[in-house]
């Protein structure tokens, strides 16, 4: 049975960030990529049950972490618990991961250069360390975007001043893995608004002189 056009479904839900002895409130963009009958998750921040509600009752085949922020997964083990569907995670970080989640594991891996097929388009991996040591990024060239976690933003990089981060290796991850991406990809970061490597590429040097 065809599902459909692939699309990309958005829901923003709310919590906090902990690490490093501080928590902070924020919004997390929790991004679904699918048809109408099978979805995957980017994400599952805060609330399982608006990330539920958004999916409408579609079969969800995994559970896909951008990194283990406590923000990011903090959902996961919930929602995986209702679906059946598999929480995947790049394997470092699961120092992180088991902040939040010491008694829950993830179901599998993500490597880069993976390939995942839902509704008929391909996600692929691309290990972009620097905000965390297992920071991924995800490209579906045929919906012209790329999910960026908390990598790339609009304006920037995403913050490294706290453990398990750096600044020159999320330059380094941004420069090699996202813009040389097409100038046209929309770039769906994991809070905020989304911008385009297009957009951001032009401002890599100013990002390293102000060295975030």
């Amino acid at each position: 049975m065809a599902g459909g056009a692939a699309r990309i479904d958005h829901v923003v839900t709310s919590g906090t960030f902990s690490l490093d002895g501080g928590t902070w409130d924020v919004d997390n963009n929790v991004w679904i990529v699918g048809d109408d009958t099978e979805a995957v998750v980017i994400d599952a921040a805060h609330d399982a049950d608006a990330i539920e509600a958004a999916l409408g009752g579609r079969a969800l085949r995994a559970i896909l972490c951008t990194h283990a922020h406590n923000d990011h997964v903090d959902a996961a083990p919930a929602l995986a618990a209702r679906t059946g569907a598999p929480i995947l995670l790049h394997p470092d970080d699961l120092p992180l991961w088991k902040m939040t989640h010491p008694d829950r594991a993830p179901d599998g891996e993500l490597a880069d250069g993976q390939e995942i097929t839902v509704a008929g388009v391909t996600l692929r991996v691309l290990h972009t360390p620097g905000h965390a040591p297992g920071a991924v990024c995800f490209h579906v060239p045929a919906l012209d975007t790329v999910f960026s976690g908390d990598t790339l933003f609009q304006g920037g990089p995403g913050a490294t001043g706290r453990s398990f981060s750096d600044f020159p290796t999320i330059v380094e991850s941004i420069r090699e893995r996202l813009l040389t991406l097409p100038g046209e990809t929309v770039v769906r970061t994991g809070h905020g608004d989304v911008t385009s490597v297009g957009a951001e590429a032009p401002h890599l040097d100013e990002w390293i002189a102000r060295g975030h």
